[in-house]
């Protein structure tokens, strides 16, 4: 199992870790989502928005982590995750593990909500990636899981149990279709979905409501955060005026973050560096 502490720091460094250098990168390079006339947002609440939809998808990788974390409590051995297909395709397994001399193989999503032309590409990359393990493990492998985290939504499951045992047939392993703790009563360990549920929600009473675009909260972490990100992304920031008088406002209200990088760009002696110190200390003081 894994204690509270563990828990958090998986979720809090998947989700959270990089938000800040993504979303700074992202303003850069496609300022045009996020300022002009034909939108029906304000600058602030698409860059919360688009931390809102950034978190999302990063929730999926930090369960990723806890779930091998909770299979390797309980004696189960990851394998390396990428291999290659005979075919030369390069496919990436979410959970590989080995206990016993047998391989399992999980598929994870956090939610069962694809649509029509999606779950049937599903199943094909399902089979795909089946294929090749079977071509590297032999009969080792022993199951493999369709997974999906969240047990509300099942949308699709009524198409993926017949194809799975379609499959099942004609492969000769063990597979299924399952939703939040049955995977974990099929392979013998319940007490893993209880922990993840115990510790989920102590996690969710700890975060806060919405993600806080406010750089300058905190500016000694925004800026330790932000500083390495590649120069041509400081440089794109304050050459668009957009950015600059619409976006930075709403970042960086007080300017604190700012005022640390101004320095440390000034120190780096390229001309680049140079130029974004000056254009820094132009906006902090104009």
């Amino acid at each position: 199992m894994l204690d509270y502490e563990e828990f958090k720091k998986i979720f809090d460094e998947k989700i959270f870790a990089k938000s800040k250098p993504d979303l700074i990168r992202k303003v850069a390079e496609y300022p045009d989502r996020y300022v002009g006339l034909f939108r029906p947002t304000k600058p602030e609440a698409k860059l919360l928005q688009n931390l809102l939809q950034s978190n999302e998808i990063r929730f999926g990788d930090a369960f990723e982590v806890a779930i091998k974390q909770y299979l390797i409590s309980v004696g189960w051995q990851p394998l390396p995750q990428k291999i290659i297909s005979k075919e030369g395709d390069a496919l990436d397994i979410d959970q590989l593990l080995m206990k016993d001399n047998k391989v399992l193989f999980i598929e994870q999503k956090v939610r069962d909500d694809h649509d029509s032309t999606k779950k049937r590409g599903q199943i094909s990359n399902f089979e795909k990636k089946l294929e090749a393990l079977v071509d590297i493990y032999g009969d080792k492998v022993a199951w493999g899981f369709f997974y999906f985290i969240d047990p509300s939504l099942v949308k699709n499951r009524n198409f993926y149990q017949p194809e799975l045992q379609k499959l099942q047939d004609s492969w000769g392993v063990n597979l299924s279709v399952s939703y939040g703790q049955d995977m974990f009563e099929k392979l013998g360990y319940p007490d893993i979905w209880r922990d993840i549920m115990t510790n989920l929600e102590k996690w969710r009473h700890d975060i806060p409501d919405l993600p806080n675009v406010n750089f300058d909260t905190n500016p000694e972490e925004s800026a330790e955060e932000i500083k390495d990100l590649p120069l041509r992304i400081f440089r794109k920031l304050f050459d668009d005026e957009r950015i600059v008088s619409q976006i930075l406002p709403v970042l960086f209200p007080t300017g604190e973050t700012l005022a640390i990088l101004e320095p440390y760009f000034r120190g780096q002696g390229t001309v680049v560096a140079g130029n974004i110190s000056n254009k820094i200390r132009d906006y902090l003081y104009s």
